[in-house]
């Protein structure tokens, strides 16, 4: 297959491969000549199009065309703008998917005393505050040798704040700290402070909540004569009690997947993310919980996402999820439509709402359960939207505190970062795939070769059971973990 009609309403076509200046395309029998040369990813036009005539991709209007264009020419930013406005009024036209329970399947987990699961058993080193970084990844380095049975690894989280910060940044780092160290994926915690910090351990431990002590150990640097010494010494002793955890059969069904896109190309809503929908779809039949986050990236798709909400109630909370995000772009006097990034639009995305079309079809078909605020965890099972910026660190670090096991990141451009849990790279076409293989875990470009979209999530599926049972994805294999949380304001 060379090149694709996604849609029947569709005016344009999408080149799988480099096509030709020349070159005899035929598409609903009609027989299209191209222009020009078309890189993969690219869209060709179907037809004449008048300028100020909306153009069609996915079935939607991804754009207006800014000058006349024929049958068989490259259609890309030079002709196309988008069709986008500013804050906009909704209506609820409800068509939710209900999804019927397929059979139940199991994964090896670690159940935790709060009854959680976890799928790795790791010892997390949380700094309160970026002044004691260097002395948490130094107690990284010096306690690797712990590590071994069924401690999978020690792991350390640096970040630049927990002081001099006001108002919602100071309670976003509060409370994705507070994510994190509740998170069930580590089986120990040693919370690293200062001591004069605004957000010391005495006011992290509010949001903390309740927690097993022995499972979460605290030290304040400023009260020890060591601190790399004494964290050392908690460590061996965490370690004991994290080394009596094993992993047994769990269901699926206790699973949270998030998802997430980054350097996305033109094949992005044709391969890795439809696959990923698909997963989507198949876990909630089982009972399971995905996320789908990075809202400027809904945009210009967001109706479609609105009229699956399960109810009139969900639908509200997501019109002030779209509007809420609009509002932080103008408040800050910013487009909100300067989108998509110059590496997107290499790979053949033009509009935001050629993304964003692209980027939601990750949800798949499922309807939507819930809607949740910036570093709130998952409550219902089923689909869930998040609020969450689209930079790649940021968005998986949101996703991760809201209780996602494990981030399926697609893309077509490649990335070697990681998340604070399992990041999976998921390639929208081969050539990613070959040539950075030591990123890529799952290839979805053979959908353009000789796979079916079926078979394909069916093996992202067995994958990610694989992955939540122990089986190490490439980022966790080098040992890559980041973090980042979401900034907005003044810092002091």
């Amino acid at each position: 297959m060379e090149y694709l009609k996604i849609h029947p309403k569709d005016t344009v076509a999408v080149a799988l491969t480099p096509l030709s200046a020349g070159k005899m395309c035929i598409v609903d029998e009609k027989e299209i000549t191209l222009k020009e040369d078309i890189m993969e990813g690219h869209k060709f036009s179907l037809q004449y199009m008048a300028a100020g005539e909306k153009v069609y991709k996915y079935g939607n209007p991804i754009g207006i065309a800014t000058e006349d264009i024929e049958p068989g020419r490259w259609i890309h930013t030079h002709n196309l703008k988008t069709g986008l406005g500013d804050l906009l009024e909704y209506t609820y036209e409800k068509n939710p998917t209900d999804l019927k329970f397929t059979e139940e399947v199991m994964f090896q987990g670690f159940r935790r005393s709060d009854n959680k699961v976890g799928i790795r058993n790791e010892i997390w080193i949380i700094p309160t505050v970026g002044c004691v970084n260097n002395v948490a990844q130094r107690i990284e380095r010096q306690a690797a040798g712990l590590a071994g049975g069924s401690l999978d690894a020690v792991c350390a989280f640096p970040h630049p704040y927990g002081c001099s910060q006001m108002g919602e940044d100071q309670e976003y780092t509060r409370t994705i700290l507070a994510d994190l160290i509740n998170h069930p994926n580590a089986g120990g915690v040693l919370v690293l402070g200062l001591g004069c910090e605004n957000s010391n351990i005495d006011i992290l431990k509010k949001y903390i909540g309740d927690y097993d002590e022995k499972r979460v150990r605290f030290l304040v640097a400023q009260e020890c004569e060591d601190e790399i010494n004494e964290g050392l010494r908690i460590l061996k002793d965490l370690s004991k009690h994290v080394k009596e955890a094993k992993r047994e059969p769990v269901s699926v069904s206790e699973l949270i997947i998030g998802m997430k896109c980054g350097g996305s190309d033109g094949l992005s809503g044709i391969t890795a993310n439809p696959t990923v929908g698909r997963f989507s779809d198949l876990l909630i039949s089982k009972g399971g919980s995905t996320i789908l986050t990075e809202v400027p990236e809904m945009f210009g798709a967001e109706t479609l996402l609105m009229n699956r909400c399960e109810n009139e109630e969900i639908f509200e909370k997501t019109v002030h999820l779209v509007n809420d995000f609009k509002n932080y772009f103008k408040s800050h006097n910013q487009t909100i439509y300067e989108n998509p990034s110059p590496g997107n639009k290499k790979g053949g995305i033009s509009t935001l709402e050629d993304k964003s079309l692209g980027c939601t079809q990750k949800s798949g078909s499922a309807a939507v359960r819930d809607v949740l605020s910036y570093g709130e965890p998952v409550k219902k099972k089923g689909l869930n939207l998040l609020s969450a910026p689209g930079n790649d660190l940021v968005a998986a670090t949101a996703l991760a505190a809201s209780g996602a096991h494990m981030v399926l990141f697609t893309t077509g451009r490649g990335t070697p970062f990681a998340s604070p849990v399992p990041t999976v790279k998921i390639s929208t076409n081969t050539g990613l795939s070959e040539r950075k293989n030591n990123w890529i875990d799952f290839n979805c470009g053979r959908l353009t070769e000789d796979a079916t979209l079926e078979e394909t999530a069916e093996k992202l599926f067995d994958y990610v059971i694989e992955v939540a049972s122990g089986k190490l994805v490439k980022a966790e294999k080098k040992g890559f973990h980041d973090m980042a949380i979401f900034k907005q304001g003044v810092t002091l």
